[in-house]
C-alpha cells in the first residue's frame, strides 16, 4: 500500500503543477494575472526609519510632496533600460531619489555619467540593509511616497510606460 502512495506522488506533483499553470494562463487571458505582482508590506505604511549616507526618512518626511524612490545598481541591467524613463521622468519634474544597492560607489559614480543621473539626490545601500527594511526583491524596484511619508505604490522591474502614468501622475499631485 505504502509504495503504490509512493509511486503516485510524481503524478499528484504534476497535477499541481499543471493546474497552477492553468489558473496562471487564466488569468493573463483575462487581465487578472500580473506577472510583476509581487506584493508588498509596505504599501499604504509609513516609511522605514532608515538613514543612508545622502539621505534618510527624515530628509523625505521634511519635503512635505510625493517622492519617487527607486532602488538601482550599475550592476543591474535591467536598470539600463530603465535609465532612459528616469531621465525622461525627472525632466517632467517628477522628483526622484535613488538608492544604489550593493554597489561600489566608483561603479556608481560611473553608472549615472554614462546612462544620466535622473535623480535629485543619491544615497548608498552597500551593504543592502535598507533594501531589506523596504522588503525590496531586486532592482530595480520604485516606490512613491505621499506627502505624509506613506508608502502608496511600488513596482517591480524597469518602469514600463503604463507605470510611467500612474508614476507620473502621483507623483506629481
Amino acid at each position: 500500500m505504502n509504495r503504490r502512495l509512493l509511486l503516485l506522488t510524481p503524478l499528484g506533483v504534476a497535477a499541481i503543477g499543471g493546474a497552477s499553470f492553468w489558473a496562471m494562463l487564466r488569468g493573463m487571458r483575462t487581465g487578472s494575472f500580473d506577472p510583476r505582482g509581487i506584493p508588498s508590506q509596505m504599501i499604504d505604511k509609513p516609511l522605514p526609519d532608515f538613514a543612508l549616507e545622502g539621505f534618510g526618512r527624515a530628509d523625505i518626511l521634511v519635503l512635505k510632496r510625493p517622492v519617487v524612490l527607486n532602488f538601482f545598481a550599475s550592476w543591474c541591467v535591467p536598470c539600463i533600460d530603465e535609465a532612459a524613463t528616469l531621465v525622461t521622468l525627472n525632466r517632467a519634474n517628477v522628483p526622484i531619489w535613488g538608492i544604489a544597492y550593493k554597489d561600489k560607489i566608483p561603479a556608481t559614480d560611473a553608472f549615472l555619467t554614462k546612462y544620466g543621473n535622473p535623480y535629485r539626490r543619491v544615497a548608498r545601500d552597500l551593504a543592502g540593509q535598507v533594501g531589506i527594511e523596504w522588503g525590496v526583491t531586486g532592482v530595480p524596484e520604485t516606490y512613491i511616497i505621499d506627502a505624509a511619508g506613506i508608502v502608496r505604490w511600488r513596482y517591480s522591474g524597469p518602469l514600463s510606460e503604463q507605470a510611467v502614468s500612474v508614476v507620473t501622475k502621483l507623483a506629481t499631485a
